[in-house]
């Protein structure tokens, strides 16, 4: 065993690791069961809105990835879901909603008992991010994230024996006193300029890379067994991450690669709308 080598690569992992966009630490949060009590900070990324959206593909190539869409270019999945929605086939409707990306929202939050550890990021899904943008729209609670006049967030988790599902579910509310976030000048500077950012925390996989990812999805025996893909970061994230072997066999003479090949070559726009509804 090369110690030298084992050295160099634990110096290049450190190096990632504290490039990472938290120094680190522990970037994620999430609830457990019981109450806990969170404050939402000001975003330094956008001063305007605290919240962070991201689109999220699972269960595809075996890993989490992030979309393209997120910095604004091009997706192959959102192109190829929008071929099988044109193609009015409902078998290819139900594989479009099976590949639609899901939106994840981060928030970044200090957990109150936990204040040493900094500023975290809070994932979560449309339901509680619905119950975050009610209370911002009502003006008696007006804006929570203040940081001399805002309000703390209590939460409620219960576990899978009382959701009936494998996973928790959490319910949010404001406190109905005012406070500053911490009192401590010092504190409230480093919460405010010490933040992870999601959007340079997960992989920008390039445009080939998600195609590549999607063309394992749908001929997963035409790809070679290579052993088990790392999964990056290290979020969970809910979710149905079976896959099945699908394909749109239109030309029985082409191969599977040259026909989904064709897909990106036909540069007809579609007007299609992606309502998650079956139009059958």
């Amino acid at each position: 065993m090369d110690l030298n080598a084992i050295k160099q690569r634990l110096e290049k992992m450190n190096k990632q690791s504290s490039n990472s966009g938290g120094g680190g630490r522990n970037l994620f949060w999430k609830p457990s069961v019981g109450k806990q009590v969170v404050r939402v900070v000001p975003n330094k990324y956008n001063k305007s809105f605290p919240f962070t959206e991201m689109l999220f593909y699972y269960g595809i190539g075996q890993r989490v990835m992030a979309s393209p869409q997120n910095w604004g270019e091009k997706d192959p999945i959102q192109e190829f879901t929008k071929q099988l929605r044109q193609s009015g086939d409902k078998e290819n409707w139900r594989l479009a909603k099976k590949l639609d990306a899901k939106t994840r929202i981060f928030a970044p939050v200090v957990v109150r008992g936990m204040e040493s550890e900094g500023v975290k990021l809070w994932q979560f899904g449309k339901e509680v991010y619905q119950e975050f943008l009610n209370m911002a729209a009502d003006e008696e609670i007006g804006d929570y994230t203040d940081i001399a006049q805002g309000r703390d967030i209590k939460l409620t988790t219960v576990g899978p024996e009382v959701t009936g599902t494998p996973y928790n579910k959490t319910s949010i509310g404001p406190s109905l006193k005012t406070s500053p976030i911490s009192k401590d000048k010092d504190e409230v500077n480093k919460f405010l300029e010490d933040q992870p950012d999601p959007m340079k925390i997960f992989k920008r996989y390039t445009f080939d890379e998600v195609k590549a990812g999607l063309q394992e999805f749908l001929s997963p025996e035409d790809q070679e067994n290579e052993g088990d893909i790392i999964k990056e970061p290290a979020v969970a994230f809910d979710g149905d991450s079976k896959s099945g072997n699908y394909s749109l066999d239109t030309n029985a003479k082409k191969s599977k690669s040259e026909q989904f090949d064709d897909l990106f070559d036909n540069k007809e726009s579609s007007n299609v709308d992606d309502n998650d509804d079956l139009p059958f």
